[in-house]
């Protein structure tokens, strides 16, 4: 059975930095757990492709991988098979992240690979009209993240706000159910409340996290603002 995603979602993409590498991305998996029981708030990471196995095995939140490759298994030396994701314990996938891009034709295949294989598709994008593009491909969700901001500390929802506002009409015009993600430079709880204020329902997230001195406490600031979003009128 697919995942069933829950709003507000926050998606915390521990890239390949140390601080979230080996046993501890198994630590920091284990600190996004805690901080998503505390405040009942859906947490889920995405480790190194090394690291999912054990991170899968050692925690009951979602486990996402960062890539799958548009293949078949066959003769892809170098390549990641959504079945070897799943097979490792990944519920999902992020696709066309802007440090692993990939053509619309590949991203087309990739969702459709992705939902044959009951994976969660997270499809980035990087301006308005790529959004549009992804979210007629039908993705379990959409997160705009220009790479401008990636890792600045300045926020989108701060930064460009106009950029999640247009976004989120342009990506709800084409396709209704898809969820709306924000990325870049979310470094704070205040700017994951502005990110679900203009729309999204969640946040990608990366340093901010993976980076923080202390990573649970950032964690929870985070979840807690998410869900005094949901909780609002």
């Amino acid at each position: 059975m697919p995942l069933k995603l829950q709003t507000p979602l926050i998606l915390v993409n521990f890239k390949t930095y140390l601080e979230a590498t080996g046993k501890r991305a198994v630590e920091l998996a284990r600190k996004a757990e805690k901080a998503s029981r505390e405040t009942n708030v859906q947490i889920g990471v995405a480790p190194q492709f090394t690291d999912i196995a054990l991170v899968a095995e050692t925690v009951e939140i979602p486990v996402f991988a960062q890539h799958i490759d548009p293949i078949e298994p066959g003769s892809f030396t170098g390549h990641v098979l959504a079945e070897a994701v799943k097979e490792a314990g990944a519920v999902g996938t992020i696709i066309n992240h802007s440090e692993r891009q990939l053509r619309l034709f590949e991203i087309d295949a990739a969702v459709k690979i992705a939902r044959r294989k009951g994976l969660v598709s997270v499809v980035c994008a990087n301006n308005q009209s790529i959004s549009g593009a992804v979210a007629a491909l039908n993705p379990d969700v959409v997160a705009v993240e220009p790479p401008e901001l990636i890792g600045t500390g300045i926020p989108v929802s701060k930064a460009e706000p106009e950029i999640v506002r247009a976004t989120v009409e342009i990506v709800r015009r084409v396709n209704p159910k898809v969820v709306i993600l924000c990325g870049a430079g979310i470094s704070c709880g205040d700017d994951v409340k502005a990110a679900l204020k203009l729309g999204t329902q969640g946040v990608l997230v990366a340093s901010a996290v993976v980076k923080a001195k202390d990573q649970y406490r950032v964690l929870l600031e985070f979840a807690e603002k998410a869900r005094i979003r949901r909780t609002a009128p």
